[in-house]
Order: structure tokens, then C-alpha cells, then sequence
């Protein structure tokens, strides 16, 4: 559709071969309607693609030659920024055309609005429920979507599956021999090759672990605590547990023991299981889980040490190889198990005050594998038998549970790391995986080193790196498949990130916090694979949302959801956001099966989050033109200035966090200062880099305390908030650069990786103060 001087005519279409004769319709239109403005609208990928075949038309035609230079500008704003939505002419391109208007000779503006109000748009969706208005005093919510792979319904469990020892019991009978747990095995201290445990050789010991459960009381509904590092004996606790319907509570390997005895407590864990070097955390909460807990169970040995600190709290401590005699005369009848029936407690870290307990059924788990195999199988990915995952990511959190419990659905294989991130690398090379999961942190650093290692690769392989860059890059924003944009540079030069991953990895996928955008981009032309981000949360049983395979144009987003869940918006007037606005953005709300059952004991604090079957999750997103989700936003990070302005500070940082020198940045202001501040950790390379170029000696640490080092980065994110169009209010004053990265054990981040704002107020609170008095 293009409209002319305010009018819409229709029959003018931007595709292909008729690229012509738009311009030159364009032209005429004007011309002969007298129209001051040409507004063209229409799908955003064959916009940009018509725009870059200007050039097949060489400058023959004199429009051409006219436009190219239009053509280029808009080319770089709009994918550069990937602003597919530009409602106005008061948008810096439109207004930068207006500028140029006497040297192209007529004002030529695009809007693109996706695929329009018609039935393309929000492809990757489908409307079941209409949005509505506010009333009664509640806001106004968006329509409901869910993923178009579910237009029929959401996919049903698999027959037989009522509960997560099934997912296991099942894959057991259908491939007893496949290899499913294994670790390297050490040799005279050196790691060798890793020996599998199969699939019939973890349940004979899941039997007799779980005999020996019941042999010391524990029933079904009963609680059995386990703590460590990822490793088999972890996966076969949990097994345990499912089989006898117990609840399996994780403890979390990266928090202190207050959260530890927070958690035994609160949960009333009976026995608990925990890696060999975890022991002496567990005896730390003793006396006071000794109320319920019964015993420690360890993963390897009991030291002489250990047993006398427990037996002194009146508990028994068993090594593995003892627990798993304890049960060995007795025989217990499997109970009979429910979808409703809580599968596992598992403590949400929390930015604030205690975890909370998130209750998750076998129901939530079942239908996320459903819904998450309907998924991959829709878009030619699918999982099988002969598929490896690399165990890592902590056991602890949703993320890595339940992508362990789609392999073992498959019947694939899991080798676990050997605990240490130093090691990563090498049981990578020697396990090499088909599937790699990671949350942002790792992934920035395997960018960071593949940055330093073009850098420093000398001047040939450097050029003929980013040549082999941006032609598959530009291949792929075209449309082609990643396998099939570069076949020959793959060969020449990607094949070599890959080899760093193993070799064999076809999907990465990037969960539990964002991803910068640049580096999914950079990954997912490098590293000759599917490279997909997730989002979800724990209440959510990890998947509600992943980009899909192949899309390009999701860079930056969430993807559309997972084909077992309804997602709608809904406004937060007091934050600016509407629902029912023509880009649509509000706080994510989710319903579906695989939502949590309740906050353990914390009733109030569920009833706060689920209204009416909808889960309001706090997160702010955005409805892409395609169907996808970018989440913009937090819901509760908000503060208002003492001039009345609030503040969004997670959008801030966000913008600020475009600043290529800086690693992290957090944002304060309150009530009663009128500016902001930030703690910035600025990134090392890059600053180090900087003092080199302007004669600023000394350490890191000693950089960092240089108020030259500190004007240059405050610079660049003056620079960055001016380009945003930040608001004044919104501009950073006054910055400290801590050397330091934020750091869990700190306990400034979540095991996430999210900031924990409230700590961080705490931990820099007199440098907090010393920066608004220096900046008044």
C-alpha cells in the first residue's frame, strides 16, 4: 500500500522486479497529485530487501540515481537500529530526509509497520481472545496470542507420561542401552575419556537409592534436599525422588549457607544429599534444620571429620556407596503418581528478602517437553537418540532441569562437566556436544575471545575473516539458511569456531538473561549453528518464549512463545505503556499448564502474581511486527526523581549498556536527589586500550581511579543517551569505575546474573554519597 499527499492508492507493490516502477510511481505520484509527502507501508524484511537491490539497477535510471543515497540512509537507520516500526515523521530518519529534500527532489518517507493490519501480520502467532479496555479500576490488557505451531490446540503429553519418573521409566524401556549420565574418568590425575553410565544401568541404581529413602521414612509428598555441582549422582537423586512421588528441593551451589539453612528450614528437607566438599556448608546449618533433617547423604566419601560434626547433632551421614546398601533387603511399591502432584520446590534466588519456594508439578514439566518437541520438530530441529548435551548450567535453576528432562525424554545422552568454568573448554573438545546451552555471561566471553583472536590474528587473517563475515552475513539477512549462506567460507574459516565448541554443536541456545544483541548476531554467523534465545522464569518452568531458526529479524527479541502457553500485554499506565497502542507493550502476562502451582507457604505472595489463571511475570515487552517479543523493560524497577520524573533504570541501562567500553553498569537516583549516578565496570581491553592511546599509566585498578578515564567513559554515555534522545532527567551526572565486576559472592547478582539492587545500594552506598556531593 502507498498512500500520496494523505491518500492511500492502492496496486503499488515493493517487491522484486517492480522496484521501478515504485520509484518511479513514487515520483509521478507526486508530481501529478501535487502531494508535499509519499508514505509507504509494507512488510519490513521486503522493504529492506527491495532497498538493498537498488543496486541491480545500476544508476541508469535517474531516480535511481537520485535514491541511492536516500536508500543507503535508511538502509543503515532502520536495520542498523532495527527499528522495524517508525510511527512518525518526526522520527530521526524522516526528519534527516526532510533535511535532504531539495537534493533528492522530493520528500520521500517510509514507515514500515510490519506486514500491516491484515492477516499477515504477527505471523508467528495466532488471536484467541480479544484485548479489552481498562475498567473497575483494572488496566487495560492487549489481545491473547499463542504460537501458531498450536493453531489445532497445544500439543498433548505423550501417552503414558503422567509424571517426570515416566519421562524417565519410559526411555529406559525404549532404549535400555543408550548411554544417558557420564563424566571423564580421571587416571593418575589426569582426565581421560568420558565413561557412560546407560540408561538401564541409572535405574538399577535409582531403585535401590530410592529403597533406601523409604528405608529411613521418607514417603510420598516427603522432601530430600540435594547440593552440588552437577554430576550423575545429582540426576540420580532426583530420579530417586520421582519415582517415590518426594519432593526434590535444590539447594543452590552458589549461595552461602544463610540461604542454605533458609531453604532446609523453610522446606522441611529430611535428607539431604550433597557433593563431598558441600558437606561442611550442610553442617553449618545445624543445629537448626536438624528439626526435620535426618540425614546426609554424600555423593563420594565421608571424611572421619565429617561424620563426627554431624553425629554430634544427633543425625547420620552416609557415603554414596553405604546409602546405597541401606535399603538392599527391602522392596517398595512404587506409588501411584498425578500430573498436580508437586514434582519439585525450587527457590527462585530472588533480588529481594528470602527465596521463594516456586511449586512446580509434574504437569508443568510434562507439558513444557510437549509443547517444547511440537516446537522443534515444526521448525526441522528436532531432538534424537544420538543428541549429547554438556551438563553445566546448575542443576539448581529451571533453565538446566528441564532441558536434562527433554534429553532424557529423547533417550540422548548427558556428559557432565568437571565442576571447574577454568575446564570448560577441554570437556568441551573431548565430550563434544550436539547441543550447547549457556546463559549470557559465557557467551560473551567465547566472543570476547574470538574478538582477541582476530585482532591479533595479523592482517590477512583478519581481512579475510570479516570479508567472509559480512558476505554470510549478508546472505542470511536476505533469507538464506546459516548452513547454506557461506558453504565455502564455513569450510575455510567458521568451521574453526565451531571446532572450539566441538565440533558438532547444532543449536546454542541462551537463556536466563538477555543477550546483547551484537553478540547473537556475531554467534550466529560464526559458529555455523542455530543460535536461539529463550525467556522464562522459574514460575513459568523455564520455556515461554525462543526465537525460532533461520530468523534474522528476531535478533534483539524473545521470539513468539512456546506452543503450550497464551501470553497477552497488559498496560502499566503509571510507566507509559499501552496495550492496545499500535506497538503494543505492557507487562508479560502468561497462562498455560506449565505455570507453578504457588509460592511454598506464601500463599499472599502468589495470590500478588496470579490474577485470574494469568501469571504477571514483571517484565515488560514489546509484540514485534512478526510475532515476536522484546523485552524492554522491568515492571518494579522504577523510581521517581526529586523533580517528580520517574525512571525506568533497567531501560536505562540497557541504552547505556550500547557503550561498547563498558561491561556493566548499574544505575541509582531516589527521591531526594534531582540526577542519576552509576557504578560502571568498565571493560579491561578496551580501557586498558584507551589509557595506552592517551599516555594514562598505571594499572587497572589505578585507570580506573583516573579522572581522565572516568571523564572519557562518562563521556560515552553522554554520547549514547544524546544519540537515544534520552530525556535530561535520564542523563548519568557522575560515574564510579569499579575494576571489580559485580560478582555473586558479593552477593551483588542473582545465580542469574541479574543485579540485586538492593545489595548493590548497600555495597556502594558511601560511594553513592561522595558522588552526588562531588556532582552538586
Amino acid at each position: 500500500m502507498i498512500a500520496v499527499g494523505g491518500r492511500r492508492t492502492p496496486g503499488l507493490t515493493a517487491v522484486g522486479a517492480e522496484l521501478r516502477a515504485v520509484w518511479e510511481g513514487i515520483s509521478n505520484a507526486r508530481q501529478v497529485l501535487g502531494a508535499e509527502w509519499v508514505y509507504l507501508e509494507g512488510d519490513s524484511s521486503v522493504v529492506i530487501d527491495w532497498i538493498r537491490r537498488a543496486d541491480r539497477y545500476g544508476d541508469g535510471h535517474p531516480l535511481i540515481r537520485k535514491t541511492r543515497r536516500m536508500a543507503q540512509l535508511i538502509d543503515d537507520k532502520v536495520t542498523k537500529s532495527r527499528s522495524w516500526r517508525i510511527p512518525h515523521r518526526s522520527h530521526p530518519v524522516l526528519s534527516e530526509t526532510s533535511r535532504r529534500r531539495d537534493r533528492i527532489g522530493f520528500l520521500f518517507s517510509i514507515c514500515i509497520v510490519g506486514e500491516g493490519r491484515g492477516s499477515a501480520e504477527m505471523r508467528h502467532l495466532i488471536e484467541v481472545e480479544k484485548g479489552r479496555e481498562a475498567a473497575d479500576g483494572r488496566p487495560s490488557v492487549g489481545p491473547t496470542y499463542r504460537s501458531a505451531f498450536a493453531k489445532d490446540g497445544f500439543p498433548p503429553p505423550v501417552p503414558g507420561v503422567e509424571s517426570c519418573w515416566d519421562v524417565f521409566r519410559m526411555s529406559v524401556e525404549r532404549c535400555p542401552n543408550n548411554r544417558m549420565l557420564g563424566r571423564r574418568e580421571i587416571v593418575d590425575g589426569k582426565p581421560g575419556k568420558y565413561v557412560w553410565m546407560t540408561y538401564k544401568e541409572v535405574y538399577d541404581v535409582v531403585m535401590k537409592l530410592g529403597a533406601s529413602i523409604r528405608t529411613l521414612g521418607v514417603e510420598q509428598g516427603g522432601r530430600c534436599g540435594i547440593y552440588g555441582s552437577n554430576c550423575p549422582e545429582w540426576v540420580i537423586s532426583m530420579e530417586a525422588c520421582n519415582a517415590h512421588g518426594i519432593y526434590c528441593v535444590p539447594l543452590y551451589d552458589t549461595l552461602g549457607a544463610g540461604a542454605v539453612e533458609f531453604i532446609l528450614c523453610h522446606s522441611e528437607v529430611q535428607i539431604a544429599f550433597a557433593e563431598e566438599k558441600k558437606i561442611g556448608e550442610v553442617s553449618k546449618t545445624l543445629p537448626s534444620s536438624s528439626k526435620f533433617l535426618k540425614a546426609i547423604v554424600s555423593f563420594g566419601k565421608v571424611t572421619s571429620e565429617q561424620r563426627d560434626e554431624v553425629e554430634k547433632s544427633g543425625l547420620a551421614i552416609y557415603s554414596w556407596d553405604e546409602f546405597l546398601l541401606l535399603g538392599s533387603n527391602q522392596q517398595y511399591d512404587l506409588p501411584l503418581k498425578k500430573k498436580t502432584d508437586t514434582c519439585t520446590i525450587m527457590y527462585t534466588s530472588g533480588t529481594t528478602g528470602d527465596p521463594k519456594g516456586v511449586m512446580i508439578s509434574n504437569d508443568s514439566i510434562i507439558t513444557l517437553i510437549a509443547g517444547v518437541d511440537q516446537l522443534l520438530y515444526c521448525v526441522n530441529v528436532q531432538l534424537h537418540e544420538g543428541d549429547v548435551y554438556l551438563s553445566y548450567l546448575p542443576l539448581a535453576h529451571i533453565f538446566d532441569r528441564v532441558i536434562e528432562e527433554l534429553f532424557i525424554f529423547h533417550g540422548a545422552s548427558i556428559g557432565f562437566w568437571r565442576g571447574d568454568v577454568k575446564l570448560l573448554v577441554e570437556d568441551i573438545g573431548e565430550l563434544k556436544p550436539t547441543i550447547f546451552c549457556a546463559v549470557p555471561r559465557v557467551l560473551d566471553r567465547i566472543y570476547t575471545g574470538l574478538q582477541s583472536k582476530i585482532s591479533s590474528g595479523g592482517l590477512l587473517k583478519s581481512t579475510l575473516f570479516n570479508i567472509a563475515y559480512k558476505y554470510k552475513f549478508r546472505n542470511m539477512s536476505k533469507g538464506s539458511k546459516h548452513e547454506d549462506a557461506a558453504a565455502i567460507f564455513d569450510k575455510l574459516v567458521f568451521n574453526k569456531v565451531k571446532g572450539g565448541l566441538g565440533g558438532r554443536v547444532r543449536i546454542i541456545l541462551s537463556g536466563a538473561a538477555p543477550l546483547a544483541t551484537h553478540v547473537e548476531e556475531f554467534l550466529r554467523v560464526v559458529t555455523c549453528s542455530h543460535v536461539l534465545q529463550g525467556y522464562g522464569l522459574t514460575e513459568t518452568c523455564a520455556g515461554t518464549f525462543v526465537t525460532l531458526p533461520n530468523n534474522l529479524s528476531m535478533l534483539g527479541t524473545v521470539g513468539p512463545p512456546v506452543p503450550n502457553v497464551d501470553v497477552r500485554l497488559e498496560s502499566v499506565p503509571e510507566m507509559n505503556y499501552d496495550a492496545l497502542a499500535e506497538v503494543p507493550c505492557g507487562e508479560i502476562c502468561v497462562r498455560g499448564n506449565t505455570l507453578f502451582s504457588g509460592y511454598y507457604k506464601c500463599e499472599d505472595l502468589t495470590k500478588e502474581v496470579m490474577i485470574d489463571g494469568w501469571f504477571h511475570t514483571g517484565d515488560i515487552g514489546e509484540w514485534q511486527p512478526d510475532g515476536s517479543m522484546k523485552i524492554i523493560d522491568r515492571k518494579k524497577n522504577i523510581f521517581k526523581l526529586s523533580q517528580g520524573e520517574y525512571v525506568a533504570v533497567e531501560n536505562l541501562e540497557n541504552v547505556y549498556g550500547l557503550v561498547p567500553d563498558l561491561d556493566s553498569i548499574w544505575i541509582y537516583g531516589n527521591s531526594f536527589e534531582s540526577f542519576l549516578v552509576a557504578i560502571v565496570n568498565p571493560n579491561k581491553q578496551a580501557l586498558e586500550h584507551w589509557a595506552e592511546e592517551n599516555g594514562v599509566r598505571g594499572d587497572f585498578a589505578a585507570i580506573c581511579e583516573n579522572p581522565k578515564a572516568k571523564e572519557y567513559i562518562l563521556g560515552e554515555l553522554t554520547k549514547v543517551a544524546k544519540q537515544k534522545k534520552l530525556k535530561g532527567f535520564e542523563f548519568i551526572k557522575a560515574i564510579h569505575l569499579d575494576p571489580e565486576p559485580f560478582d555473586m559472592e558479593r552477593d551483588l547478582l542473582t545465580p542469574t546474573y541479574k543485579k540485586k539492587r538492593p545489595q548493590l545500594r548497600k555495597y556502594y552506598q558511601s560511594v553513592i554519597d561522595n558522588l552526588y556531593k562531588s556532582a552538586k
